[in-house]
């Protein structure tokens, strides 16, 4: 298996309103690439959630953490897809800024 990848994604929001937005985002990604992604769950326990989901056919668990001034994510790849981990990534990052923007 390859190295995780891991993202810290910057924000002020504290960590109830930043976890709120990530769960209310969480379920737009599941509507949004939904034709991409399939088999997606979610957990939550505190301020971590663990997830699991299927992306081009192949297993991707990961988990993040929601921290005062940034949320935390570990992603576990498999080798197909750890091959495009940077494009990843920055996808990760996107959505994740996305989610937790000033409104």
């Amino acid at each position: 298996m390859a190295k995780p990848l891991v993202v810290s994604i910057p924000h002020g929001l504290g960590k109830d309103e930043a976890r709120r937005r990530l769960e209310t985002g969480f379920t737009g990604l599941k509507q949004q690439f939904g034709q991409h992604l399939t088999a997606v769950q979610d957990t939550w326990t505190g301020d971590r959630m663990d997830f699991r989901l299927a992306a081009m056919g192949q297993q991707v668990t990961g988990h993040l953490v929601v921290k005062p001034d940034c949320v935390d994510l570990e992603v576990n790849l498999p080798f197909l897809l750890a091959m495009m981990a940077d494009k990843a990534k920055a996808l990760i990052q996107k959505q994740g800024n996305l989610m937790l923007e000033r409104k």
